[in-house]
């Protein structure tokens, strides 16, 4: 069983950064495929960034390219997503997911493990 542990959420203004980070249990992470979702009010989850087991490969929706850097650290079993000009419709609940399988993946159907969630709110 693996568990994840997200932190870093909080409240920022427009323009501003955070970082998220994941912490994950289990002495495999670094053959995990890792990826962050979020969930806004009323809205279906939906990806933002994955990044492979070996951080060679990462994939960004469209919405947050050039502004959010996915990034992993293995012999701290952490992933990050280090956010920059955040907006306001950047607000969610942000989860942290981890496939078996190494690669990049979009696909929330394709995640085996979840975090609880943290809250990222950027106000206007």
């Amino acid at each position: 069983q693996v568990q994840l542990v997200e932190s870093g959420g909080g409240l920022v203004q427009a323009g501003g950064s955070l970082r998220l980070s994941c912490a994950a249990s289990g002495r495999t992470f670094s053959s995990y495929g890792m990826g962050w979702f979020r969930q806004a009010p009323g809205k279906e989850r939906e990806f933002v960034a994955g990044i492979s087991w070996s951080g060679g490969s990462t994939y960004y929706v469209d919405s947050v390219k050039g502004r959010f850097t996915i990034s992993r650290d293995n012999a701290k079993n952490t992933v990050y997503l280090q956010m920059n000009s955040l907006k306001p419709e950047d607000t969610a609940v942000y989860y942290c997911a981890a496939r078996l399988w190494g690669t990049v993946v979009r696909g929330e159907g394709e995640y085996n493990y979840w975090g609880q969630g943290t809250q990222v709110t950027v106000s206007s």
